[in-house]
């Protein structure tokens, strides 16, 4: 298949997912668009996965049982296109990773090159801007660490 074969259909998968009437069609569809996903994972309806269509390397990795509420947004690509500041400010790119058992909250904005821990809790409409740390509760506009809580089944002590 033609490299604009490829980007057409990877254009409309994530279009489908974005309304799918369910979660197995929803991740069906983006396991097909080339972005990792679990096992058990829930996509709520409405996510948006903003992404640079020609670069195969921009990627979304989703751990198991990983659940992201309604209309989350993950912005793997951002870029001010054809504006002419854009010799002035800076194109960014890059992955994220959600680590398992985590949950993002409804309208949350995940942007690129942050991982989130293990267990984390984005809470609903923060902006994610760094790496949030596993087991730990965060929101807000850009999001802080809000508390940090234990599982019975962690085993190193913390």
């Amino acid at each position: 298949m033609s490299n604009k074969l490829l980007k057409i259909r990877k254009k409309f998968f994530k279009l489908f997912a974005k309304f799918a009437p369910g979660n197995d069609v929803r991740v069906w569809l983006l396991r097909h668009c080339n972005y990792g996903i679990g096992k058990d994972v829930y996509i709520g309806e409405d996510t948006i996965i903003i992404d640079d269509l020609e670069d195969p390397n921009n990627k979304i990795t989703l751990g198991d049982r990983v659940s992201v509420a309604p209309r989350v947004t993950f912005v793997l690509h951002s870029a001010p296109n054809e504006s002419r500041i854009r010799p002035y400010v800076k194109e960014v790119k890059g992955n994220i990773v959600v680590k398992q058992d985590a949950w993002i909250g409804t309208g949350s904005v995940i942007l690129p090159n942050v991982v989130i821990g293990e267990g984390a809790v984005v809470g609903s409409n923060a902006v994610v801007t760094r790496d949030v740390p596993e087991y730990t509760i965060v929101g807000g506009v850009p999001a802080k660490p809000i508390k940090r809580f234990n599982v019975p089944w962690r085993t190193d002590g913390s």
